[in-house]
């Protein structure tokens, strides 16, 4: 397996892991799955410091992670947030936990300081990944999303590189 940058080739196999998540799961709070042209756009605004990373096993796409914007003041700067996503069929074969340590890598290369999760709290995998991989419990946030009929309380991790 590799773990490489996202090209934009690699847009149609992201779009579809993220938007199987956003019809069936809470790993995202998202409601509506994403277009063509969102992806394009979503895949412009993380070039450089805020990087998608793909698991590439032979030469197909089968988890990614991103790096975002913690917030957009400029004292948030050296603050980011991070996303990892894995197909279906590949979970608990360790593709996240591949992306997640890439990620961090990345992170720190590019010279951020603090790196938080917002994680629905009923995910429970994705907070067990992040706390394997050194991030702390900090939070939940009670209720803030709500999807499926039901609210979800957000689980905050957060790792200081």
């Amino acid at each position: 397996m590799e773990i490489r940058r996202a090209t934009e080739r690699d847009g149609d196999a992201i779009l579809s892991i993220y938007n199987g998540e956003v019809l069936t799961s809470t790993a995202t709070l998202d409601l509506v799955p994403r277009t063509n042209e969102e992806q394009r756009e979503w895949m412009s605004a993380h070039a450089g410091v805020y990087p998608v990373l793909v698991a590439d096993r032979r030469r197909v796409v089968v988890g990614f992670a991103s790096l975002s914007p913690y917030r957009p003041r400029p004292g948030y700067s050296t603050a980011v947030e991070d996303s990892v996503y894995v197909a279906a069929d590949v979970r608990g074969e360790g593709v996240g936990r591949l992306l997640l340590e890439a990620l961090l890598e990345a992170a720190r290369s590019h010279g951020f300081h603090s790196v938080v999760g917002r994680i629905s709290a009923e995910q429970e995998p994705s907070i067990k990944l992040h706390e394997a991989c050194g991030f702390a419990m900090v939070g939940i946030e009670r209720e803030v999303g709500r999807k499926f009929g039901r609210f979800i309380d957000v689980a905050i991790v957060q790792l200081l590189l």
